[in-house]
């Protein structure tokens, strides 16, 4: 039985198709893969809950959630920035972060970005360009964008938007999945480290910015037909897991957080998952209250791959979007479906495609 934040009347949590993960089962499915996580603080912690679940059933800590651009974090290594450089609040802000397994079956890499599009990014694309292909790009970038580059913002993310869909989808490899986070709801005062106090005026208005950003990078990644999680709608009621500074979420949010992501990346590669409640002795007791969910998406038929799910039942690709979301280059090339590219593959090389079966047990 657990209390809702809003009338604190006891009711029974929703059941839902997400999925509690055990460590071993995220090391089976990322196994061999390698993850991209880019963004600001919130996917930070993203990338330390990831990393944390990839090798122990245990939540992070208080300390690990605040830390900043440390030298080290659960075996990982900082790679450039942080504290290798100089730790600041500003624009100019570096921090790359590595993590590769004992078995070396598992690479995941994480930037610091401060703003969506930006030279530094083009940087971190050629990187991904020369070096070993992402498998898993997980990326937001938005309250950096909407609250530190002026008064035109929202005009200026919009276009970098546009711009790095555009050249994510030039760049990375069509066997990549690349989701899109979209950002997390802003308490009703806003003090995070990214926010000078010179800026504190824009904090009443940086909430509503928020929802109007969100609402234009889901379209726009449904454009590009890039997955998109709505983290927004996921934790819209989930008050008591947000910390006083408004920005930032506790360690229960973010192994939330870890499970929604893992189950849209499951689905997307066609993985099939263990269909269990979060029971006894699967992992730390994780104290989280969500709001209402989604209805839940039909499973598939025995033998067939699933394909990608966007949240809420939207389509993953939107030729016609009817939203009005002027775009600044031409039409975008329509990417295969992970489950069609699962399938393809396998009638070329004659043999299931990995992770395309059950969980062991």
């Amino acid at each position: 039985m657990v209390f809702c934040p809003e009338n604190k009347e006891p009711r029974r949590p929703l059941r839902s198709t997400m999925v509690h993960f055990q460590a071993s089962e995220v090391q089976q499915l990322l196994h061999n893969k390698f993850v991209v996580i880019l963004g600001d603080s919130i996917q930070r912690a993203v990338y330390k809950d990831l990393v944390l679940l990839l090798q122990k059933d245990s939540l992070l800590t208080a300390a690990q959630l605040k830390a900043k651009g440390e030298l080290s974090f659960e075996q990982d290594q900082l790679v450039a920035g942080g504290q290798l450089g100089e730790l600041h609040n500003g624009t100019q802000y570096r921090e790359v972060r590595q993590f590769c397994s004992g078995s070396g079956h598992h690479l995941v890499r994480f930037y610091f970005l401060t703003r969506v599009y930006s030279e530094y990014l083009e940087g971190v694309l050629e990187e991904l360009t020369y070096g070993p292909a992402p498998d898993l790009v997980i990326i937001n970038s938005c309250l950096w964008d909407l609250s530190r580059y002026g008064r035109c913002s929202m005009e200026s993310y919009r276009e970098n938007l546009e711009r790095v869909f555009m050249r994510m989808d030039q760049v990375l490899p069509d066997s990549c999945l690349l989701v899109w986070n979209m950002a997390m709801p802003l308490g009703e005062r806003v003090t995070g480290g990214f926010l000078l106090p010179e800026l504190q005026p824009l904090a009443a208005s940086l909430r509503r910015d928020v929802v109007e950003g969100n609402f234009y990078s889901a379209t726009l990644a449904g454009d590009h037909c890039f997955d998109v999680l709505d983290l927004h709608f996921h934790f819209r009621h989930a008050v008591r897991h947000r910390h006083r500074d408004g920005v930032h979420w506790d360690q229960h949010a973010h192994r939330h957080l870890s499970h929604l992501l893992l189950t849209h990346v499951a689905d997307a590669w066609g993985v099939e998952l263990p269909k269990r409640d979060c029971a006894p002795g699967c992992g730390p007791v994780v104290n989280f209250v969500p709001g209402p969910l989604p209805p839940p998406v039909p499973g598939p038929v025995l033998g067939q791959h699933r394909g990608p799910v966007v949240h809420r039942g939207m389509p993953r690709c939107v030729p016609n979007s009817p939203y009005d979301v002027p775009r600044m280059g031409g039409p975008c090339r329509q990417r295969l479906r992970h489950s069609d590219r699962l399938i393809h593959t396998y009638k070329l090389d004659r043999r299931p495609p990995a992770h395309s079966g059950t969980w062991p047990g």
